[in-house]
């Protein structure tokens, strides 16, 4: 008998523990509240795209113009290659090509392609480093990964080297099929994607191509939440979103879009802008070495660019301006306003996260660890629990 009380006990300060923590999640916290959230957030925002249908439109600002060029050459010839496939549009390429390497970010693209300093992944021998505990012989003699002491992921879309043999093209028409050029990885991502004729404007097989290439829920959820952003620029024709939009509401708007593509960072971000975060969520991921915002955090900063002064955390920000109630929907929300959700319909002390309404449905977010500040749609994020009116 003696031997269950210590049992009881433990279960008791896990019982505590557990609402220390969801106390804890609902003062700080700016990420989705359910262990499912991710693939909730995954199939909504494939929702979102599921017949947008863009093939060549538009632009986004954090995309170099010579990847964007291969993302849009791309699609063109994807007919060519996968005669039955439906759907592929630069957005879709986009969102793979910013998880993967940032659109090649920090290197030199050349007007023929090719990317320099090569891009190369970490060492995949087992040693755990990126995350990746597998061991991956090599098969290329280190021919594509410049190692023939194991593999590595390769070029601005991160092929391994024996994908890339069965799957890589010549996109710019040299006769070489490299993965370290724009051309010739962002055509190989589009092939990939398309197997053998998906049809990628109908959300489970755009959901399926994605996950196909990363096995992770939370990649395809990260890789959704940027097509969906790319797709809104290009249907605004790079515009963001913002015409019509003027006064201090443009302000704010506007200040939050310059930030789109900054890391989320736990306790990240304050009225001068990003910075430091601290330790840590509820899922045990840390801002401290991490310069950004998590979602109150771009709220005030962006806020404070029209001289407004927002508490710190979301929850607190419910109680400023006029409230506007979830049940009159989210069409009495106008662009400036911020959007909030929560654990309890009605209860603005479960509020857990907060975003900045764009129009048309769409909000500037910055959703969880793991991704970075970017347009969502506002049915991305569960709860939703209306708005507030500051402007």
């Amino acid at each position: 008998m003696n031997s269950r009380r210590p049992q009881r006990r433990s279960r008791r300060f896990l019982k505590w523990g557990l609402v220390l923590g969801l106390f804890l999640a609902l003062t700080v916290s700016c990420m989705a509240p359910l262990s499912g959230a991710a693939d909730r957030l995954a199939l909504l925002s494939q929702q979102d795209n599921a017949d947008v249908g863009l093939a060549g439109a538009g632009s986004s600002a954090d995309i170099p113009p010579r990847m964007l060029e291969a993302y849009k050459n791309a699609v063109q010839l994807i007919g060519s290659r996968v005669p039955h496939c439906r759907g592929m549009r630069w957005p879709v390429l986009a969102g793979i090509a910013k998880v993967e390497s940032n659109h090649a970010s920090g290197r030199y693209i050349a007007s023929d392609g090719d990317i320099r300093p090569k891009i190369y992944g970490v060492l995949l021998n087992g040693s755990g480093a990126g995350g990746n505990t597998s061991v991956f012989t090599d098969t290329d003699g280190g021919k594509w990964d410049g190692t023939a002491s194991g593999e590595r992921a390769v070029g601005p879309f991160q092929f391994m080297p024996a994908t890339w043999e069965s799957t890589g093209q010549d996109g710019n028409k040299d006769g070489d099929r490299d993965p370290h050029n724009a051309d010739d990885a962002a055509l190989g991502a589009a092939v990939y994607l398309c197997g053998r004729g998906r049809n990628l404007r109908k959300a489970g097989q755009l959901r399926a191509a994605i996950f196909q290439y990363n096995h992770s829920n939370e990649y395809v959820a990260n890789v959704s939440g940027w097509i969906s952003q790319y797709s809104a620029a290009a249907g605004a024709g790079g515009s963001g979103g913002l015409k019509g939009v003027s006064g201090k509401a443009r302000t704010v708007l506007e200040a939050a879009l310059s930030q789109r593509g900054t890391p989320y960072s736990w306790g990240g971000g304050n009225a001068a802008g990003k910075s430091t975060g601290s330790c840590c969520s509820p899922s045990g991921k840390s801002g401290a070495g991490i310069e950004g915002f998590d979602c109150s955090g771009l709220t005030t900063f962006a806020f404070a660019r029209a001289g407004i002064r927002l508490p710190r955390t979301a929850a607190a920000q419910a109680g400023r301006g006029r409230r506007i109630p979830a049940s009159a929907g989210q069409g009495a929300l106008h662009p400036g306003d911020l959007v909030f959700f929560g654990y309890a319909q009605g209860r603005d002390s479960t509020i857990y996260h907060v975003g900045i309404y764009l129009g048309g449905g769409q909000m500037v977010n910055a959703a969880r660890p793991g991704t970075f500040v970017r347009q969502d749609p506002v049915d991305a994020m569960p709860g939703y629990a209306g708005g507030a009116r500051l402007l």
